[in-house]
């Protein structure tokens, strides 16, 4: 539908975030006075790639890094995970030092590249991490076929990962980021390579792992993703942060208002910016159409294409996000309705038996001549060893002394 926006000069009344977990909840990483500074062979200052940052994240919460390339957000992150040693600064994650083992279970991680076994599929490289984790087979393999099928790679989960493009690399690394179930999720470029649709899904698992509880840190080069996604963001440049805050806070235009409202006729319209123009000069004034952005026009296209049943030989699209990442509570609700279905068709079987069916044999009516004779066929008869006569061991010796004797007199 189209719409008629007016902008003009006032203030607008401010509104609470619906989603403000910065305000309140558990501090899950906190960083104090953190810098970072690289050195030569000799020891001596190369580039100062973090310098005095402080910051803080909080469950729930997506935090964003921003920045340009070599301003520091990767160096933070790996000090986040305790690959990288501050050069001075206190970091904090779950009130235990990065590099606490029991605090690494509790991280998934997503590399900005994807570091997979090549010549793994899909299957044996979610296995594989998983087996890292310790987790039980069958946990493993539950799992396993639930984020394949999330990222859409369910299709494709006999193909070597060498196989795979960049954008299908991206999912399987996705999936492997979260077979822990992780508190912490750290993202560095999730979306690259990804199509339209792999981006919004991504950002879709994103909202529904922070609306579950759990912490993420997004750094991206796509703005527009961290618009969608992000409670808070912070702005590197040069190894400081220059700009944190909510999107709201950071994006707001305090002295512009805009208005939009259903195609008014022309005289209602005249009538508006007759009232507006007593208060605003002319020039300041604007009239558009809004529009919808390139994304949600390409997602509308593509949905229309799948109600025409039309096929792809690449990643499907996801579907829902795994059950274990959604929370015990649904889980617990189909396995309930599981057990019930199992307990009715088991009772439906019983009633549906005649009532002059023969009772059960008695437990202790065993065939013990039979079974004596399975023991006896279980245990193996040992085979006795085959051993030459003393004749033909004599025969031999005296051929090995004739062999010898005649080597020695060749050597005389």
């Amino acid at each position: 539908m189209s719409a008629a926006t007016l902008e003009s000069l006032s203030t607008p009344q401010s509104e609470p975030s619906a989603r403000s977990p910065h305000q309140t909840g558990e501090i899950v990483v906190a960083v104090r006075g953190l810098t970072k500074v690289f050195k030569d062979f000799w020891g001596r200052p190369k580039a100062r790639a973090v310098d005095n940052v402080d910051f803080e994240v909080r469950r729930g919460e997506v935090f964003g890094l921003l920045g340009p390339n070599g301003s520091g957000k990767s160096t933070t992150v790996k000090m986040l995970l305790g690959l990288l040693y501050p050069t001075r600064g206190h970091v904090e994650v779950f009130r235990h030092s990065p590099r606490h083992v029991a605090t690494k279970s509790r991280i998934g991680y997503l590399p900005e590249e994807s570091y997979l076994y090549r010549y793994l599929n899909s299957d044996e490289t979610l296995d594989f991490f998983g087996n890292l984790f310790s987790l039980p087979p069958k946990e493993r393999k539950q799992r396993s076929e639930q984020l394949l099928e999330m990222v859409g790679l369910d299709k494709a989960r006999t193909r070597q990962v060498g196989e795979f493009s960049k954008g299908m690399q991206r999912r399987i690394g996705l999936a492997q980021a979260l077979i822990n179930d992780p508190d912490l999720v750290i993202l560095d470029e999730p979306t690259s390579g990804l199509d339209p649709i792999g981006c919004r899904e991504v950002k879709d698992l994103i909202l529904a792992l922070a609306a579950r509880g759990k912490t993420i840190i997004l750094s991206s080069h796509l703005l527009a993703d961290v618009e969608d996604v992000c409670d808070r963001v912070v702005i590197y440049y040069g190894g400081k942060i220059r700009a944190m805050g909510t999107l709201r806070e950071l994006l707001a235009t305090p002295d512009a208002m805009r208005i939009t409202t259903p195609v008014l006729p022309r005289a209602t319209t005249e009538k508006v910016l007759e009232i507006i123009r007593k208060d605003v000069a002319e020039d300041r004034i604007r009239i558009d159409t809004p529009t919808q952005n390139l994304e949600s026009y390409f997602l509308g296209v593509v949905n229309q294409a799948r109600q025409t049943d039309a096929s792809t030989s690449g990643a499907t699209s996801g579907h829902r996000v795994a059950a274990y990442l959604r929370g015990e509570a649904e889980e617990s609700s189909s396995r309930t309705e599981r057990v019930l279905t199992r307990l009715t068709a088991a009772s439906e079987a019983q009633a549906s038996k005649p009532a002059t069916a023969a009772p059960a044999a008695p437990s202790d009516a065993v065939d013990h001549r039979k079974l004596e004779g399975f023991t006896k066929a279980e245990t193996p008869t040992p085979q006795p060893t085959a051993q030459k006569p003393a004749a033909a061991k004599e025969a031999d010796l005296k051929k090995a002394d004739e062999k010898l004797s005649s080597l020695l007199g060749k050597k005389d």
